[in-house]
């Protein structure tokens, strides 16, 4: 079990969330912008993960003086304690860590489905504030369950009292769900990779744009200037032939 575990946490230590994506971005924005267009329910369904983060972090601090109190008895009436105390964290632990990647996962539909939504389409400022603060929080999320270094402790008790079956089901079950969030991290970081090429795309398509009608107007200027001197030009000749001939005189 331990290797297992151990392989899949060094591999999201090895993984990168692209582009310039704060782990902490968190609720940077008021709440009260949910009201704004295209964020209709997205602060909330943020801070209800928020929420489930913080009970992870406290969950998993629990563990951690569990882990260090099964260091010091000695009596089986008090092992017996902590690994009561520690099963109903575990449990506790994996209901939170399941709960929380279920609002992560809907608040990806919801993305999605806002993404349909004119002037809110793939590129648009709603659609990558929304796609970056998502990923943020997979990426904590998975993060806190990553911290759970306590695993090598309850290993070791099962190595010394062969009591706690069911709490390595429960950490196979975190391992499942840390493995789904880390696929989810990459799949949320080739979106923002797609939407920020989209943008630079436009911005250079737009460059060029304004280069090709500046170079316009400058032509239609000097098109015009010509013109006139071409007109100016004739208007000097026929006066020149009008002035040789003197049809004038051609009646005496």
């Amino acid at each position: 079990m331990r290797n297992l575990l151990t392989d899949s946490f060094e591999l999201g230590k090895r993984e990168q969330v692209p582009g310039n994506v704060d782990i902490e971005l968190g609720l940077q924005g008021d709440l009260t912008s949910s009201a704004q267009p295209g964020f209709e329910g997205f602060f909330e369904q943020v801070k209800d993960i928020e929420n489930l983060l913080s009970t992870l972090t406290k969950l998993l601090k629990d563990l951690q003086n569990s882990n260090e109190e099964s260091k010091v008895v000695t009596k089986a009436s008090a092992m017996k304690e902590v690994k009561k105390r520690m099963e109903k964290d575990v449990n506790e632990v994996t209901k939170v860590a399941r709960l929380a990647k279920s609002k992560v996962e809907q608040l990806n539909k919801d993305n999605a489905a806002n993404r349909q939504k004119p002037g809110f389409g793939k590129g648009s400022g709603v659609d990558r504030s929304r796609t970056t603060t998502t990923v943020a929080l997979t990426k904590r999320l998975r993060e806190r369950i990553l911290e759970f270094q306590v695993l090598d402790t309850l290993q070791e008790i099962q190595e010394r009292h062969d009591a706690v079956k069911e709490i390595e089901k429960k950490l196979l079950d975190l391992q499942q769900i840390f493995l789904d969030l880390s696929v989810l991290v990459e799949a949320q970081g080739e979106m923002l990779d797609n939407i920020e090429t989209q943008v630079t795309g436009a911005a250079e398509h737009i460059q060029t744009g304004t280069n090709l009608l500046q170079k316009a107007k400058k032509l239609q200027k000097n098109t015009r200037k010509w013109t006139c001197i071409a007109i100016i030009i004739l208007l000097i000749i026929v006066l020149i032939v009008v002035l040789s001939l003197k049809p004038w005189s051609w009646g005496k």
